[in-house]
C-alpha cells in the first residue's frame, strides 16, 4: 500500500526544517566569525597606529643624536649567556659587572644592596637579576632629556622592579650551599687567621 501523501510531505517538511535549523546556525557561527574578524581588523588597525608613532618618536631621537651625539641615549650591551659563560669570557663579564655593583648599586640603593650576600657572582640567578638591573639603570639614568615618560619608568624601577629582584637575590644568596658549608669568599682566609 502506498505511503499518503499528506504524510510524506510532511517528513519532507519535517527535514527541510530541520535542515533549516542546521543552515541557520551555521550562519549565526560565520555571523559572529566575521564579527570576530572586524574587531581583529580594528586591532590591528590600532597596533599600526601605535607602531607608526613609536617609529616616529623613534626617529626623532635618531635624528636629536645625530645632531648632538652627546644626547644620543644609552644602549644596552648585548644580553650575556651566563649560562655558557665560562672560563676567561665568565671572569670577563663578572667583571663588569662587579664594576657596576659596587659603583651605582652598593653606593645609591643603601639596605636594599646590603642585603646581597658576598657569593652572589656563583649564582645564576644573581648574575641574570644584576645583569638586568645594572643595564636598565643605564637606560633609564643615563637619558640626556627626562621626559613624563621616562620619569614613570624610572619611578617604576624604583618602586617595582629594583626591590622585586632584590628580594629574590637577597633570597637566593642568604639560603644557598655557600652560607651553609661556610664558602663564603674570604671565609678560608678568615679560618686560617
Amino acid at each position: 500500500m502506498a505511503e499518503d501523501p499528506i504524510t510524506a510531505v510532511l517528513d519532507m517538511l519535517a527535514s527541510h526544517a530541520e535542515r533549516l535549523s542546521q543552515l541557520d546556525a551555521q550562519v549565526s557561527t560565520v555571523t559572529e566569525a566575521a564579527g570576530r574578524a572586524g574587531e581583529f581588523a580594528a586591532l590591528a588597525q590600532r597596533l599600526d597606529q601605535r607602531i607608526t608613532a613609536l617609529g616616529l618618536r623613534l626617529d626623532q631621537v635618531s635624528h636629536a643624536s645625530q645632531d648632538d651625539p652627546g644626547q644620543f641615549p644609552y644602549t644596552p650591551v648585548p644580553s650575556r649567556r651566563w649560562w655558557k659563560l665560562d672560563g676567561r669570557d665568565r671572569a670577563t663579564a663578572v667583571t663588569a659587572l662587579r664594576a657596576r655593583v659596587e659603583q651605582v648599586y652598593r653606593p645609591g640603593y643603601g639596605q636594599i644592596a646590603a642585603t646581597l650576600g658576598p657569593c652572589w657572582d656563583q649564582h645564576l640567578l644573581c648574575l641574570y637579576a644584576l645583569d638586568i638591573l645594572a643595564e636598565l639603570w643605564s637606560v633609564l639614568y643615563l637619558a640626556g632629556e627626562r621626559p613624563p615618560s621616562l620619569l614613570t619608568a624610572q619611578a617604576e624601577y624604583q618602586a617595582r622592579i629594583l626591590p622585586a629582584l632584590a628580594e629574590q637575590i637577597t633570597v637566593e644568596t642568604s639560603r644557598c650551599r655557600h652560607r651553609r658549608e661556610g664558602q663564603l669568599p674570604g671565609s678560608q682566609a678568615r679560618r686560617a687567621s
